[in-house]
């Protein structure tokens, strides 16, 4: 059979940490009496966290020094990581593990791609990570989706071409990456915002066994 290389992201696909994020980088926003709207939270999803901090600093029209800068970023993971520390399997979004399973059975390669430099800490908490072959995060990358690297690192690692990944996305920027690398882009959430993706899906359990096999053997 095919060898196929699926590519996970985390925040908002396997499991909904964006509300950790939009908690954290709320009460980050208050100290700074800066308002902070979820309509705001969604253009953060797949961005790093400096850049995030920029532009929550932008929208409210705000000038700190380097030093306040870098501590205002620990604040804030510091935050989020007290969120995910309570984190268990009941966290996993629907149907992902239906998914994982129906690649494993059928051999497919698995790989996370993430912006999180957390990813390997949350699917340790909710008891995934064991079905990934291959893990890349945060820590792996240098450069922020819409760039590709972080699923070109997953597909070297996978040993598959870029056109023989599929890419499971929740972002615009997710999306975006796929995309400008010819792997096919399958978007988790609202058709309105991931229109340029291959596949729009609400979440996984609009995803039927038999389009996952679809994939592995075209």
């Amino acid at each position: 059979m095919q060898k196929k290389g699926f590519i996970f992201d985390l925040d908002g696909v396997i499991v909904d940490t964006a509300k950790y994020h939009f908690l954290a980088w709320k009460k980050l926003a208050k100290s700074l009496d800066i308002d902070f709207t979820e309509e705001e939270n969604e253009q953060l999803k797949g961005v790093s966290r400096v850049r995030s901090l920029e532009k929550i600093l932008s929208w409210g029209n705000k000038t700190i020094s380097e030093e306040k800068f870098t501590e205002l970023m620990a604040k804030k993971n510091d935050d989020y990581l007290s969120h995910i520390s309570k984190m268990d399997e009941n966290e996993i979004l629907p149907d992902v593990p239906r998914i994982l399973n129906l690649l494993k059975e059928n051999k497919q390669l698995i790989s996370l791609g993430s912006a999180s430099k957390n990813a390997r800490t949350i699917l340790e908490r909710v008891h995934l990570k064991e079905n990934f072959n291959a893990i890349v995060d945060g820590n792996d990358v240098s450069k922020a989706k819409p760039d590709p690297e972080v699923f070109l690192i997953a597909a070297e690692l996978l040993h598959t071409k870029p056109e023989d990944c599929i890419v499971f996305e929740d972002s615009v920027a997710g999306v975006e990456a796929a995309n400008i690398v010819n792997m096919i882009s399958i978007g988790i959430g609202s058709e309105e915002v991931l229109a340029h993706a291959d596949y729009v899906f609400k979440d996984f359990t609009e995803i039927s066994d038999t389009f996952i096999k679809s994939l592995i053997k075209n």
